[in-house]
Order: C-alpha cells, then sequence, then structure tokens
C-alpha cells in the first residue's frame, strides 16, 4: 500500500521538554527541512516558558491532550520518562498524528505491544528514538558486517559496566532507578540502546536468557544483570551490566570467521577492523545534534514513498521483548 505523503511543512510538538531535548533532539526538528518544531507542551509553566523562550519555540502549553488536539500540530514527539509512554501514545494514536516516542518504548513489553498495536491500527507512522541505528559512526560498522569484512559473524559480546553516581550514592531520586518507571533500572536507559543496535546489526533474536539483581541496595532498580542470546541468524551474544563497579568499561566485540569489529556503544572511541590481512580504527564523530541524523531520516519516511526509516514500532518491539526476557517478565513472545 502507498504510504500516504504529508504536507510540508510538518508542524512538531513535543510532550515533555527535559534534558534530552535541549540538544539531543529538540533542535533536530527545528533542523531538518520538511519540518517545523511549532509547540512544546511541559506541566511546569515556568520551565515551559523559560525552555520556549530559549528555543524559539511560538506555542506553549500544559496540558498534553491539548496539544495533541491541537489543529496546528500536525505531528508529536513524546520525550517523557518510559512510564508515561503508553498513555500519552495510545491518546496521539487515537488522534491519527505521526508519533516519535523517545526510547525505551515503554518499561516492559505488554506497554509497548499496546502502543505499537494502536497505531498500526490507526495506520499512523510510530518512530522510536533508538537513533544510533542512523549515526554515521554505526553505520560504519553495518558497512563492515555487509561487505562480510570479517566473514560469518560467530558472536558479540558486550561489557558495561560503571560506578554509581553521586546521585545514587545520596539516594536521591531518579526515575532511571525507581523500579516503577524502569524495572532494569539504568538497565531499561542504556542497555536498550545496545540491544536494539545488535538487532540491527545481526538481526532478530530467537532466544535469550538472564539474570538480574540488585547487588548496592542504593535503590529499587535492579543494578547488575547479564544475558546470553541466540540471533536467527545463528549468531550467539552475551552481555553484563553493572552499575556498581570501580571503573567505567563500555567495550563491544563482535567475532567472525575471519576477524573481528571493536567498538563502544556510549564511549567515544575509533571503531577497529581487524583481519589477517587488514587493521582500521576509524574516528567518526557524532553530529553536535545526536539525534539529528534519526530526525532526517524521519523526514524521508514521510516524505519519500520508498524509504524506510530503520527505527519503527516494530523493531522496538521487538528490543522490549529482549529486555522483558533478561528482566524475567514475559515467558514468550506473543
Amino acid at each position: 500500500m502507498q504510504k500516504p505523503i504529508p504536507n510540508k511543512p510538518l508542524r512538531w510538538g513535543i510532550i515533555g521538554c527535559g534534558n534530552v531535548t535541549e540538544t539531543k533532539s529538540g533542535p533536530a526538528y527545528q533542523k531538518t527541512p520538511g519540518f517545523q518544531l511549532s509547540a512544546v507542551m511541559r506541566r511546569d509553566a515556568e520551565k515551559l516558558a523559560d525552555y520556549a523562550r530559549r528555543h524559539n519555540i511560538p506555542k506553549t502549553c500544559t496540558d498534553a491532550q491539548a496539544l495533541i488536539d491541537d489543529p496546528e500540530i500536525d505531528a508529536i514527539y513524546i520525550a517523557t520518562p518510559p512510564d508515561a509512554h503508553k498513555e500519552y501514545g495510545l491518546r496521539v494514536a487515537a488522534a491519527g498524528k505521526p508519533c516519535c516516542i523517545e526510547k525505551p518504548l515503554a518499561p516492559c513489553y505488554a506497554d509497548s505491544k499496546a502502543i505499537v498495536e494502536a497505531f498500526a491500527t490507526a495506520n499512523v507512522p510510530l518512530f522510536v528514538a533508538y537513533y544510533r541505528r542512523t549515526l554515521p559512526r554505526f553505520e560504519q560498522i553495518k558497512t563492515w558486517l555487509q561487505e562480510g569484512a570479517i566473514g560469518e559473524v560467530r558472536h558479540l559480546n558486550w561489557q558495561f559496566c560503571r560506578p554509581p553516581s553521586a546521585t545514587d550514592l545520596a539516594r536521591e531520586d531518579n526515575w532511571r532507578t525507581d523500579a516503577k518507571v524502569a524495572p532494569g533500572g539504568y538497565f531499561d536507559d542504556l542497555a536498550s540502546h545496545g540491544l536494539d543496535l545488535f538487532t540491527h546489526y545481526l538481526g532478530n533474536i530467537t532466544d535469550v536468557h538472564g539474570f538480574a539483581v540488585n547487588q548496592q541496595g542504593l535503590y529499587g532498580a535492579k543494578d547488575a544483570l547479564s544475558a546470553t542470546w541466540l540471533h536467527a541468524s545463528g549468531a550467539t551474544g552475551a552481555a553484563s551490566w553493572n552499575f556498581g563497579s570501580w571503573q567505567s568499561m563500555d567495550r563491544v566485540e563482535i567475532f567472525g570467521s575471519s576477524g573481528t569489529i571493536e567498538f563502544s556503544v556510549f564511549a567515544d572511541g575509533p571503531v577497529k577492523l581487524t583481519t589477517d590481512d587488514r587493521q582500521a580504527a576509524l574516528n567518526i564523530d557524532h553530529p553536535p545534534h545526536v539525534q539529528l541524523p534519526h530526525v532526517e531520516s524521519m523526514a524521508r519516511h514521510l516524505f519519500e514513498a520508498e524509504f524506510e526509516h530503520p527505527s519503527l514500532g516494530a523493531s522496538a518491539l521487538h528490543t522490549s521483548w529482549v529486555m522483558d526476557q533478561i528482566l524475567d517478565q514475559v515467558a514468550k513472545l506473543t
């Protein structure tokens, strides 16, 4: 079925103008041809007015439904903590407007599934902000894999750890460690990026097993997790995440039949390719507004009939299922 092509400019409104929208995402909607950032919503009127003034946004409101129903707003970007994604996502789907939702899509697979099904029923595009899929640094890795630079992929391993933050040690409120918002703690916010990226590289995961515990007792969410999994291609994977270690580490290795690729999901540094006859270490900087390629790809999806964005509801739903399996919240993929 032919995609409906919306009119330009597509006028966007943001629900929740917090830190992620300051530099990472908000300006990307202003810099993308065919998009216009027309309105922002936040319940704190003072902070809302300050944000709109600093970013030159003409319209503000403190009620999310008013923004969703505004006839002068064509599309919605939901940038709230994950526990509000389902409520707002279902409202946007009911309004029939294209939407981008911050990652993770929701705190659990069941809520993610409800969101994706609502947009599918409404036949409205749903994007999810797993923006690493479109960043040049990570596209280079996909190019190497597609070229067969390391032969057949055998295994992927990710080691991620870091010390507790000052906020953690002070036991201060933080949605990222509130088990009601993020059951896996920082895992939900951070590991989701890597797991989503790995399925982008190696295809969907068919089986996954994990352990999740709280070792430090600093907050209610999990703080130490490990997992093993199997991709449909036959490649295996393993990872561990610990948020109470004495030092930081972020290292991914993809092992192939004739070489390896090494990189970090979050840390700056080169992407490395090593084979018997080839060595490369490429430093590829991120753009100043790190979600810009993601948002530009959203515009292409909406305005170009043949282009499909790499991070849609279906792929984000699969990532939610993988995370739930690691957290042992669901028995099987349904």
